[in-house]
């Protein structure tokens, strides 16, 4: 009886803490849900006015997306922006996920000269901010003329991807060596020890890096508010959204900015729903063979 007493506190110990925990996560769910919920009511809203005392609207419309969607050539050229922040997006993607990969291989696998200080000064100038080159990127590229336009995002974004290799190359640091002695006395050499061994078993740090040089540009303010300056064909959303809201548009352009911040939030979400599965897969791949 003393035992079976004991369970059933042990039991009814459990399900209380599950509980908690269950109801704990569903409050932070919502808390988390919340503003993204009232992001994408308001831009269906069909009343006007920033602040509203209510969160549901009263009348639904379409008509913010409309007039985002079709306003081409005037002062909220929605659309060219985001193709002007996709454009931005793939192609620092593309060229700062090989940077970032091909640098963290060669510091992971490689032994050479100065190996050991190079990664100390890059640990070191890691800790700085990348906005504390602001002003000076700025003049270089106006040195270069280079200001006012997407390559100059481009060339930013890509450059800085050089330093964030740490977390690459501690991926790469447990992938076992004997796996690149075997196939170098099977005959392979490093460039192929890298493609057909490497890199399909690091699938998941490849994903990693790909996501965050793509969500970089396409969230980025600072850089590229200071690099486009007034050209307003060359914006990226993030600069003209936030043209929208100033003392005199906030008010009557409130619906369309939410509107736009539903849009933007669509290739992220599409992209990470696509890309997460390779998180879970790389060691299991079939490359070991």
């Amino acid at each position: 009886m003393a035992v079976q007493a004991k369970n059933k506190s042990y039991h009814r110990k459990q399900r209380l803490s599950r509980t908690l925990i269950y109801a704990i996560l569903i409050i932070m769910a919502v808390v988390w849900m919340f503003p993204i919920f009232w992001i994408i009511l308001t831009s269906f809203r069909e009343e006007g006015g920033a602040f509203v005392p209510y969160i549901i609207p009263k009348q639904f419309t379409l008509t913010n997306y409309i007039n985002l969607l079709k306003d081409a050539s005037g002062n909220y050229p929605f659309v060219r922006w985001f193709l002007n922040t996709l454009f931005v997006a793939v192609c620092s993607c593309v060229l700062s996920t090989f940077i970032t990969i091909a640098m963290a291989y060669a510091l992971s696998r490689l032994r050479f000269k100065l190996r050991k200080p190079f990664l100390k000064v890059a640990l070191v100038l890691n800790m700085f901010p990348g906005f504390m080159s602001m002003i000076a990127v700025y003049y270089i590229l106006k040195a270069l003329n280079l200001t006012q336009s997407l390559f100059a995002l481009i060339l930013v974004y890509s450059a800085g991807a050089a330093l964030g290799f740490y977390i690459a190359k501690g991926f790469f640091d447990t992938i076992p060596m004997a796996l690149d002695e075997s196939a170098m006395i099977d005959g392979a050499n490093k460039w192929q020890i890298f493609t057909k061994i490497t890199l399909p078993l690091s699938k998941p740090i490849i994903v990693y890096t790909a996501l965050m040089a793509f969500m970089g540009p396409w969230m980025d303010f600072i850089f590229a508010r200071v690099i486009m300056g007034d050209n307003i064909q060359k914006y990226t959303v993030a600069i003209g959204l936030y043209t929208m809201m100033t003392r005199t548009t906030a008010n009557s352009l409130f619906m369309t900015f939410t509107a736009g911040c539903v849009l933007i939030a669509i290739p992220i979400t599409l992209l990470f729903i696509y890309m997460q599965k390779y998180y879970v897969e790389g060691i299991t791949s079939g490359s070991v063979k």
